[in-house]
């Protein structure tokens, strides 16, 4: 993360970028429907070729899963701004279409948005439930635990984990049953049910067509991939070193949405198949902004660009973060943290062996 002078942004108190950039909260119609056209073309078009490719082999097939997952990513983000209400000015626009997309995403539209909602109104705040959100303790919470609970949360935070077991879990069988939300009534039923039974209608109706192994292959394949590119996203956007979290009595909502989210930075192909969602600092202070204005927004006001901003070499370092620690006010690694406790026993008692180590 860069850390020079600070900018303009960031001295500027966050809620005044709410009304200043509240001009660009005007959805688009026919922008949308181009933006979902050449997204959906091309993704049907490379679905079609990665079926036709397992003739030559699955592995050439499974070369065309990195562009086919890279569309469906991008349609992911708009079924995204549609939960937000951001990508067409009609509700019954945005509800239909993320609906319909759901299906191709594997994600519950109605019950999605409504756990979305709950992230955008607490993200940051460490004394609300971590509903939708990558789970993260600080290190007292951390330190409190009993060792079996914290091999489970180690084994849970490790990159093979979070970036490839737990995608494939969440978007094919966790996605399928709302047990999360059990108390809040029928509709997170009625959302994934109605969308499981649509899936199922797809892809039978596909398999008769195509043949039950090869649509499988090439279901599998694009979704686990888009998956784990997603949450790594996902990670990535709130996962850095310098975020904001604070308990509920010093939370401030303006403040955790213009700071507790990265400004992405990635290479022009990767921003425009992630539907500029790395502006994710902006898409949090202003989430009815569609995602097709965001680069209009750091044009016209690019003091906005280094706040929280993050490289795509810079966003690997973010791996290592595991804790939130509270005195530091950052993410630390668990060697950090280990440290850090060492070196505070030692300021407390200098003649004393440190005992506080982070195990």
């Amino acid at each position: 993360m860069e850390n020079d002078a600070p900018s303009a942004a960031s001295t500027t108190p966050p809620r005044s970028w709410v009304r200043v950039l509240a001009g660009y909260h005007e959805s688009r119609r026919a922008r949308g429907v181009l933006e979902i056209l050449i997204t959906v073309i091309p993704f049907v078009l490379l679905w079609g070729l990665m079926w036709a490719a397992l003739d030559a082999g699955y592995w050439a097939g499974l070369l065309l899963a990195v562009p086919a997952a890279g569309f469906l990513v991008r349609l992911f983000v708009i079924q995204h701004d549609c939960g937000h209400g951001s990508f067409f000015s009609s509700k019954r626009s945005n509800d239909w279409v993320g609906r319909v997309l759901g299906v191709v995403t594997f994600t519950a539209y109605d019950f999605w948005r409504r756990t979305h909602a709950i992230h955008h109104a607490s993200a940051g705040n460490l004394d609300r439930p971590s509903i939708g959100d990558i789970e993260t303790l600080t290190v007292r919470e951390y330190r409190a635990l009993p060792r079996s609970k914290r091999v489970r949360y180690r084994l849970y935070r490790h990159p093979l984990v979070l970036f490839g077991l737990g995608p494939a879990y969440l978007f094919l069988l966790r996605n399928r049953l709302p047990v999360d939300m059990m108390r809040s009534g029928r509709m997170p039923w009625l959302s994934t049910m109605g969308t499981n039974a649509a899936i199922l209608l797809v892809s039978a109706a596909l398999m008769w067509q195509l043949g039950f192994w090869p649509v499988l292959i090439v279901e599998l394949s694009t979704t686990i991939l888009a998956a784990a590119i997603g949450v790594w996203l996902f990670y990535v956007q709130h996962q850095f070193e310098d975020t904001y979290w604070d308990r509920g009595e010093h939370w401030r909502f303006h403040e955790a949405a213009l700071h507790g989210s990265s400004h992405y930075d990635l290479p022009h192909v990767l921003r425009w198949f992630t539907a500029n969602i790395g502006v994710h600092h902006v898409h949090h202070l202003c989430s009815r902004i569609p995602s097709y204005r965001l680069p209009e927004v750091l044009r016209d006001h690019p003091e906005l660009r280094e706040v929280g901003r993050l490289t795509l070499w810079q966003s690997l370092r973010c791996v290592r973060l595991v804790l939130w620690d509270e005195d530091e006010r950052r993410l630390v690694s668990f060697r950090e943290a280990r440290a850090l406790a060492a070196s505070r026993a030692r300021a407390a008692h200098p003649r004393a062996e440190p005992g506080l180590a982070v195990g």
